[in-house]
């Protein structure tokens, strides 16, 4: 390992000094958009016309090239946009900005229809998926509720969490060790309705990327997987709307010019009305007068365009759940809203034609609040995390082999594991929380991304993160019984902790042709925050800590092999990777922990390692009326604790042998487009009792092994149609009509097991039997889309 590194410390230095060695030559560059809405396009390519010479635009849509001097032709291309050809005289570095048409609109609706040609073959992304807004909407949805996070977990190496579950699992890493990014800023509890729906509000979203192997320099903080969400900017031409009205929720979004072609906004907001249908049965009389929820999302974004070098971006999310339950018989009431908030404040900045900046300042928040009250007595329970995060980015263009990007980024981060106040008649509790937790994170990185040779290509980078615990803190000394002997504390900013080290990433493409690559690819990754369940889905009563003086942080070490095919024209694209990972310092519970409201939470911890491997299988059809893909997955997922199942391995609870996913699209006319998902799953591992019996007259269950059981194999097909009716160009208003079917055979898919106790051993019909507790049948629901 330390030769590894050095060898990469060696390498970056020789390549940023190299970089800047060439002959007479200059930069053309500019910013690529959407002709339509004036919206960035991200990872367009940029080429020299009969060369392989080209480079992508960044997130925000700039490009740099170099080209010797003289007359060129450029060939610019976008998925779904009409390519163009420009030919400019070159004497001087060039400035060019450039609008892009869809191939097809109608009312400023673009609709897809091509693939960016060989690019799963030719760049050295591993593990990488870009999943458009358009392509999530044509898929069946649960309740018409377009799901981005749900339509990702159709792809290989993704698994759900469960049985109508937002949460998912990357390569056998936990809910917790993936990195989820709204415009930047994290996102730390993505489920709405205890998990069902995301937080992803889809008619907010410009693109998706999910990354799960080869995770470049410029991310960090999470050990499996990246999902990086980026906001629309808002059209700068015109006035623009959309929504929908569905079976439990309904949505709209204006977006328009603040002044045309400067700057622009978009809100969007989304709200259930599960509690006014449910309000009229819930009257003044009765008894639970008063129960109800819904959720609701607020998305908003602005921007102002300076001049060709200056851009500024200002964005927010605001989401909240609301559950409230009454008794009025019992005079018992409870309260539970949670959710997140963001919000984030970026500038582009162009130093010149090849270094490019972005700086951000990032604020995300994360509360759950639960209040009962039962006549006097009444009790309170929060939990929190809050980040304030300051970052800075560049790209340097230093020649058509070498893409730079280097930087860093500073986080403090509060944590309130749990904090409990209450009281009854006159007795107040209200301590003093001791359990609120601070700390220090920050990073900073360099990556080339390589072009040695035609046939090979390397994304090089390392990154060194660190990681400061500081006070308030109090410590507690245990001796050989765990009782506790003394204690040490720490006032208020002193030093308590230090964690950090250097994550060396690593990604080798070899293609021997335009069809064909084998991709190599190695990653450390550092995790200094944790989220500890006892249910093992992302519920909002888990709870988020920090690494600690006794907790510290999670590393990862994956390897990754893959090959990568494209046949018939690209009609038809291929691969297949398989990968090993290994876990360090994973978290539980400690066997027979019951949940609390008092106390550190961090006492109730033990520490193991982890490790996966696998293959993934993808086949995907990208071009014609019929389009989509098959995904399989055949893993294992194993986990090891000195302090539990008697220090023997078991299977993680997401531990999946198979993992199929076949995912079909049919645009039959310019009216009617259908589709269609199977999904089938080997059942989640379980620990249920082995024995039971009778101790002091006290039915006792007895559990030898962890996870040793297995729920039944999960499988569902769901079927969607879209119909879109005549354009009326006279009409302000066009709509279409969403027709979906969740679970059409109703499936009885397994959420949980109990066991059910008939009977009694004194009268010797004594009965216990396992049985199992399923969410959803068949559902089917419509919802009216509109535009204008």
């Amino acid at each position: 390992m330390d030769l590894l590194l050095k060898w990469l410390m060696w390498m970056l230095c020789g390549l940023l000094i190299s970089s800047g060695v060439s002959g007479q030559t200059f930069t053309i560059s500019g910013y690529l958009r959407d002709s339509t809405n004036g919206e960035n396009l991200i990872g367009a390519t940029v080429a020299l016309k009969n060369t392989n010479q080209g480079v992508q635009s960044n997130n925000y849509g700039f490009y740099a090239l170099q080209v010797s001097p003289g007359d060129h032709v450029l060939i610019f291309s976008y998925l779904g946009f009409q390519p163009q050809e420009h030919t400019v005289h070159v004497g001087a570095n060039l400035h060019l900005d450039v609008e892009m048409a869809p191939i097809q609109f109608q009312a400023q609706e673009v609709v897809i229809t091509e693939k960016r040609k060989d690019a799963n073959v030719k760049n050295t992304d591993m593990g990488r998926i870009e999943l458009s807004t358009s392509q999530a909407q044509k898929l069946p949805a649960l309740m018409g509720e377009v799901d981005i996070l749900k339509s990702l977990q159709l792809m290989p190496g993704m698994q759900s969490a469960g049985e109508g579950n937002a949460g998912f699992y990357v390569r056998g890493g936990g809910p917790d060790q993936n990195l989820i990014l709204l415009d930047e800023a994290p996102i730390y509890n993505t489920g709405h309705l205890f998990g069902f729906f995301s937080v992803f509000n889809a008619d907010a979203i410009k693109s998706t990327t999910l990354i799960k192997g080869g995770m470049p320099a410029n991310y960090g903080g999470r050990l499996s997987s990246v999902v990086d969400v980026t906001m629309k900017d808002g059209n700068n031409k015109q006035l623009q709307g959309e929504g929908g009205i569905g079976l439990i929720a309904s949505r709209l979004s204006l977006q328009g010019p603040l002044k045309k072609n400067k700057s622009s906004f978009i809100i969007s907001g989304r709200r259930t009305y599960i509690d006014l249908l449910t309000k009229p049965f819930m009257g003044g009389k009765n008894n639970y007068h008063g129960t109800g929820y819904y959720f609701y999302d607020f998305n908003a974004k602005a921007n102002y365009i300076f001049s060709d070098k200056d851009r500024v971006y200002l964005s927010g999310y605001l989401g909240r759940d609301i559950f409230t339950f009454n008794n009025r018989e019992k005079n018992f009431a409870v309260h539970i809203p949670w959710g997140n908030s963001t919000a984030t404040l970026r500038w582009n900045h162009v130093f010149n034609q090849r270094l490019f900046l972005n700086t951000s300042f990032l604020y995300n928040d994360y509360k759950f609040n639960f209040t009962a009250s039962q006549n006097t007595f009444k009790v309170n329970l929060n939990s929190a995390i809050r980040d304030f995060n300051g970052k800075m980015d560049f790209d340097y263009y230093a020649n058509f082999k070498h893409h730079l990007k280097f930087g860093g980024n500073y986080i403090y981060h509060t944590f309130i594991p749990s904090s409990v106040s209450g009281g009854q008649d006159s007795t107040v509790y209200n301590p003093d929380n001791p359990y609120k937790k601070n700390a220090h994170e920050g990073a900073v990185y360099v990556l080339d991304d390589w072009e040695i040779s035609k046939r090979i290509k390397l994304n090089v980078g390392v990154r060194y993160s660190a990681y400061e615990q500081i006070g308030p803190y109090k410590y507690y000394n245990e001796n050989a019984t765990g009782q506790k002997t003394d204690s040490v504390v720490y006032g208020k900013g002193k030093f308590v902790q230090y964690y950090g080290g250097l994550e060396p990433r690593l990604t080798l493409r070899y293609a021997w042709n335009d069809q064909n690559s084998i991709k190599l690819a190695y990653n450390r990754n550092n995790q200094y925050v944790h989220l500890v369940s006892s249910a093992g889905t992302t519920l909002p009563t888990d709870i988020w800590v920090p690494s600690t003086y006794h907790v510290k942080p999670q590393v990862a070490d994956q390897y990754a092999a893959g090959y990568f095919t494209n046949f018939m024209d690209n009609v038809w694209e291929a691969s297949v990777e398989g990968y090993y990972k290994t876990m360090q310092n994973q978290i539980e519970y400690r066997d027979g922990y019951t949940p609390s409201v008092s106390g550190d939470p961090e006492r109730d911890f033990v520490f193991g390692k982890g490790w996966s491997y696998g293959a993934e299988f993808f086949v995907r059809k990208t071009k014609g009326k019929l389009t989509g893909w098959i995904g399989y997955t055949l893993a294992w997922t194993w986990r090891q604790f000195p302090d539990l199942n008697d220090g023997r391995k078991f299977p993680a609870k997401y531990d999946r042998r198979h993992d199929l996913s076949v995912v079909g699209m049919y645009d039959l006319d310019e009216h009617w487009s259908f589709s269609g998902v199977f999904i089938f799953a080997t059942g989640n591992t379980t620990t249920l009792p082995e024995s039971f019996f009778f101790q002091e007259g006290t039915l006792v269950q007895q559990t030898n092994s962890i996870n040793s059981y297995r729920m039944p194999n999960y499988h569902r097909l769901d079927l969607s149609a879209i119909y879109k009716p005549h354009r009326h160009p006279e009409r302000r208003v066009q709509g279409s009509w969403a027709f979906s079917i969740y679970n059409v055979y109703s499936r009885q898919n397994p959420y949980f097991l109990y066991f059910d106790q008939t009977g009694s051993p004194f009268t010797g019909d004594l009965r216990i039997q396992a049985k199992q507790v399923s969410l959803f049948p068949i559902i089917p629901s419509v919802t009216w889309n509109f535009k204008f």
